[in-house]
């Protein structure tokens, strides 16, 4: 049996009844892909998800892939190739990718929707899968290098591996501390040196060859940047050299290896590697050699590309696992037989009951229940700002608008969504089982472990705080903040809204006051620390350090329980007409699952206002020695 269960059901119930996908399909960049043809495409990922993707999710985590130093390799278990390659030969990757690069491009919102059955029956796949996409960044960034434009477009026609590289030893998180240095070479081409680490897929056994998307610091060159980000470039460096027009390999090995990976707590399958660049003591001493990407020094806002899309990709893998546990212990709850009902709890000889009968398992599972749907309506909220961009884009026009608050909630997708999946998995999920979670007969401690690296990996939630507020709220000047708030607020506002939600409604409003209180207490604390007004002391941007996090996942609960509230009031409508009666229990829930967010989550926000306006400095002016 399948460790995989999905929600289909929610997943159709938000792109054609919240958000109306069908009215952009099979027209202008969709054209392709209409209606009907997106529901098929989902069913047929379910069963591939749910059979043949899962099918390996177990062993390849019993039996990782062990690294060979001899041929800087990590070879994967069979099992996992067979999952993968039935992956590849389905072919709706191409979904994900434009005409010219072999795809048929549907909306981010259908993307995104696949992506998460994938992600939660076996996340490294889509992992390993990630050369088509990140071809398309190649291809985007080209400058019109028809070198580099044909290069992407055998990337994706030999579906070769692909990677993004970033981190060094020594700068983690602070990538421009980077030391990876380029040189260039007579005919283009830069060598280039260093060590890279936490490398995803940067060895496997499943392809002919791995593309690397490196950044590196380039040096002999005038106008080559410097110290920080800004002196950084991106090259495509491939594994094995090739020719550039048919894409055949020449049998020449470019000097790139891997030479460790890691013994990791989760995802054990992916394999995550120390990469060496251009050591003549490793290998066969050969230079790495790479090209520049678009001729541009602007090595770090070309990587974005491929780091918002992983960052997208990572929340909704930690949200996909969120809702595959919950359903896997609503089914365990609806079985397991254990004690009486509380109200007979004296009554030595009442029936036992199954645990869905006792009062906090219920609370668990509705918890368990409504973030896991709050967190995909997020995920598909988002993506709906993707295709906004998407049309634009191909109408040859800028949605500045959708850009921006794409931008504002990738963090939050990411951050909120990787932190609240790994907490309820843990807390509630696992806890669902009792002692039997903590056994590898079931999932859960899978999930649990697997889950723990998407509050990681791609900016941990630290970062993901600071970037919101720094960036997608104060430096655009709030301006993407305040059009979500104002949907927020018509919402609550809206006089023809449905009258059992007047309770909800009141306590959104409330929350969405606390949460712009929190921003406003921000900035304040943002500008009582420029040296360059009266009284102002710079240590005060250490209470705007304290605060981020804490603004981060309340806008995720704010924006969440919002969502689940839009929901609600389209199924109420729904009840309001002829509906089978498994539609009716469908419905019900998501109403129950709405109310349920609101009166038990929203109250706390303000208390996080309160510990907001509170902060001070004393826990920055504590000695060392006192931790």
């Amino acid at each position: 049996m399948s460790h995989y269960k999905s929600n289909l059901r929610d997943i159709e119930f938000n792109l054609f009844e919240v958000l109306n996908t069908q009215e952009i399909l099979g027209q202008g960049p969709f054209a392709e892909v209409d209606a009907d043809t997106a529901r098929e495409v989902l069913t047929e990922v379910e069963r591939l998800a749910r059979e043949d993707l899962a099918a390996s999710f177990e062993d390849s985590d019993r039996n990782p892939p062990v690294f060979d130093p001899a041929t800087h390799n990590a070879p994967l278990p069979e099992s996992f190739k067979k999952s993968y390659r039935t992956w590849m030969d389905a072919e709706f990757w191409r979904l994900q990718i434009r005409e010219e690069l072999g795809g048929t491009l549907a909306p981010a919102t259908l993307n995104w929707a696949i992506g998460e059955m994938v992600l939660g029956s076996n996340a490294p796949i889509h992992m390993y899968a990630a050369g088509a996409p990140f071809a398309g960044v190649l291809w985007n960034n080209a400058n019109g290098v028809a070198r580099d434009e044909r290069v992407a477009q055998i990337m994706v026609e030999r579906q070769w591996g692909c990677t993004m590289v970033l981190t060094e030893p020594d700068a983690g998180s602070d990538v421009g501390a980077g030391r990876a240095k380029a040189t260039p070479n007579e005919d283009g081409s830069w060598n280039v040196t260093g060590v890279k680490r936490f490398i995803t897929s940067a060895t496997n056994d499943m392809v002919e060859n791995v593309m690397h998307l490196v950044l590196a610091r380039p040096e002999g060159v005038e106008g080559a940047g410097g110290p920080g980000t800004k002196g950084l470039s991106l090259f495509w460096m491939p594994e094995h050299h090739f020719d550039h027009e048919t894409g055949e390999l020449t049998g020449e090995r470019n000097g790139i290896y891997v030479t460790n990976v890691e013994h990791k707590m989760g995802i054990k399958v992916s394999n995550t590697c120390e990469v060496t660049f251009g050591d003549p003591q490793v290998g066969g001493g050969e230079p790495a050699k790479g090209w520049l990407v678009g001729e541009v020094h602007n090595g770090i806002a070309q990587m974005f590309d491929v780091i918002e899309n992983a960052r997208m990709m990572v929340g909704t893998k930690a949200i996909a696992t969120l809702s595959t546990g919950y359903l896997n212990a609503l089914e365990y709850a609806k079985e397991r037989v254990q004690g009486a009902d509380l109200t007979e709890s004296a009554n030595k000889t009442a029936p036992r009951v199954t645990i869905t009968h006792h009062p906090d398992v219920r609370r668990s599972l509705m918890t368990q229940k409504s973030y896991a749907e709050a967190m995909r309506a997020l995920v598909l909220y988002t993506a709906s700002w993707q295709d906004r961009v998407m049309i634009a884009e191909a109408n040859g026009e800028r949605d500045d608008l959708a850009m921006k608050i794409n931008d504002l909630l990738l963090p939050i997708v990411k951050g909120y969504g990787s932190e609240r999946s790994w907490t309820l998995l843990g807390t509630e999920s696992l806890q669902t089982f009792g002692g039997s979670g903590f056994l590898q007969e079931y999932p859960i401690e899978q999930y649990v472990r697997d889950a723990k690296i998407d509050t990681l990996y791609e900016g941990t939630t630290a970062i993901q705080g600071q970037d919101l507020f720094f960036r997608k709220i104060v430096k655009d000047q709030a301006k993407a903040l305040g059009h979500v708030a104002g949907e927020v607020e018509a919402f609550i506002k809206d006089a023809e809204g449905n009258a059992e939600l007047k309770v909800e409604r009141d306590l959104l409003a409330k929350a969405l006051e606390d949460g712009n209180a929190i921003v406003a207490t921000m900035i304040g604390q943002l500008m009582s620390a420029d040296v360059n007004a009266e009284g102002g002391d710079l240590r005060n941007i250490y209470k705007v350090g304290l605060n981020t996090s804490r603004l981060l996942m309340v806008l995720g609960d704010i924006v969440c329980s919002w969502l689940l509230l839009r929901q609600a009031e389209v199924a109420l409508a729904k009840l309001g007409g002829e509906v089978s009666e498994k539609d009716k229990a469908f419905y019900t829930g998501k109403v129950a699952a709405a109310q349920f967010f609101a009166r038990n989550v929203l109250p706390k926000i303000a208390a996080e206002r309160t510990m907001a306006e509170a902060t001070d400095l004393a826990i920055m002016d504590l000695d060392e020695a006192a931790f």
